[in-house]
């Protein structure tokens, strides 16, 4: 046997941030001198050392190792009981060794940021913004958001009022601004709010916002209708000093030349008329007295059978528009130190029979992370760069597609992230929402 190993305390609890210790105690139980290398197995691995991490012992001989632990104030690490085990490694006798095994309890800590993106908002009826909370603790946290107009002179409309979030994780919560009073002209008013975010165990958040109220009538409307009557003046002056007189004077002289035409072609008409009844009437005495030479008795005048009803024309059929959609696409993307690599984010429809088709979509990315966005088309395996955006060049960016993205049954939009955020900004959470229907 190469050693043995006991643990001074294999149950241990440890606070985010700070350090706790352990020692082991190490026994050659071999027959010769012999060094033992000491390390930490397991879920606390990352963030345990061993001190020394080596010890040389004769035959029997025992040595003291420090174990210690000191688990960073991160969402990566959730709270609760994490275990671990304390590996002893015999140079001279592998087999002979062995892993002592504990448990860090590990507490628990709060942590949420708020962020309302984006800050300012111009119109004139109603301004839409958004919440970004991040829960950057290690357990899971419930937050409530309430809007407050110091000034009574808004009503709010939040997408949700409240919101569970999983350590390490974002909420983008919709809400939309509606001014109680309206006006049609006059200067813009500015309306400062706020919004609080409470979350158990930690202090309530503030984040402010502020919507810019301006007329309802456009700025370019009074001039423009002011222009347009001023037209409309001309037209008139000129058409009743000018062209009226001249469409009468042209009208009374193209009516006279036509009433001459009209009076020549009837003359014309019934003098040929005349004619033509006389050659006909020639003509059927020619015929019946030629029948009647030969022995035949002239035929009478039989009805013609009458034309069958028109065809009722049809009506085709409008085609269905198809049905609205709307959805989102969020981002998770570890930082990575190599621009060409991204993270992917599918999307597929639902329906694998239906064709999606979008016309609009909204790009945000209220964090301000640096990096790549790209939309990507999945077919089957084979993919296509529809849209690439750098992250660093937007917070909030609409586009709207005269020419429509249609993806086909079995096709899949991909949203991918290349996150190059300094160290201590954390992932990078951009997110695409998506308008367009299915059909």
């Amino acid at each position: 046997m190469g050693a043995t190993a006991t643990l001074s305390d294999a149950g241990l609890v440890a606070e985010p941030g700070q350090e706790t210790s352990c020692s082991v105690t190490v026994r050659n139980a071999g027959q010769v001198v012999d060094q033992f290398a000491i390390d930490v197995v397991g879920d606390a691995s990352g963030w345990a050392t061993a001190e020394p991490a080596t010890i040389n012992l004769l035959p029997g001989e025992t040595g003291t190792v420090t174990v210690r632990f000191a688990p960073p104030r991160s969402s990566d690490v959730p709270a609760g009981t994490i275990p671990f085990g304390v590996r002893v490694f015999s140079s001279e006798d592998p087999a002979g060794s062995v892993v002592e095994e504990g448990t860090v309890e590990l507490g628990a800590f709060t942590e949420v940021t708020a962020e309302l993106v984006p800050g300012k908002v111009e119109a004139a009826s109603k301004a839409d913004f958004e919440v970004a909370v991040d829960n950057r603790g290690n357990r899971p946290v419930a937050v409530e958001l309430s809007p407050l107009d110091p000034e009574d002179e808004l009503d709010f409309r939040l997408e949700r009022d409240r919101a569970e979030l999983a350590p390490g994780t974002a909420a983008f919560i919709r809400m939309r601004t509606r001014p109680r009073k309206r006006f049609l002209r006059g200067q813009s008013v500015r309306h400062r709010f706020q919004v609080f975010v409470t979350a158990e165990g930690a202090e309530p958040l503030k984040t402010e916002g502020t919507m810019v109220q301006r007329q309802l009538l456009p700025k370019w409307l009074l001039p423009a209708l002011a222009a347009l009557l001023v037209l409309l003046l001309a037209l008139v002056t000129l058409w009743f000093t000018v062209l009226r007189p001249a469409v009468k004077s042209a009208a009374r002289e193209a009516a006279a030349e036509q009433n001459q035409q009209i009076v020549k072609a009837a003359q014309d008409a019934g003098a040929g008329a005349d004619q033509a009844k006389k050659n006909a009437d020639q003509a059927k005495q020619n015929s019946e007295q030629a029948m009647k030479a030969v022995g035949l008795t002239p035929p009478g005048d039989n009805p013609a059978p009458g034309a069958g009803p028109g065809a009722t024309p049809s009506r085709a059929a409008n085609a269905a528009d198809g049905t609205p959609t709307d959805f989102r696409v969020a981002a998770d993307a570890n930082i990575d130190s190599n621009v060409n690599r991204f993270a992917e984010f599918p999307y597929t429809l639902p329906d694998p029979n239906k064709t999606l088709v979008i016309t609009d979509l909204v790009l945000q990315n209220p964090r301000g992370d640096a990096g790549t966005l790209r939309l990507l088309r999945d077919s089957n395996g084979t993919k296509s760069v529809l849209l690439e955006v750098g992250l660093a060049n937007f917070r909030d960016l609409d586009h709207h597609w005269l020419q429509a993205w249609r993806f086909q049954p079995g096709e899949k939009i991909v949203l991918a992230v290349s996150c190059q955020n300094p160290g201590d900004k954390g992932h990078c959470t951009p997110s695409v929402s998506f308008s367009g229907r299915v059909e």
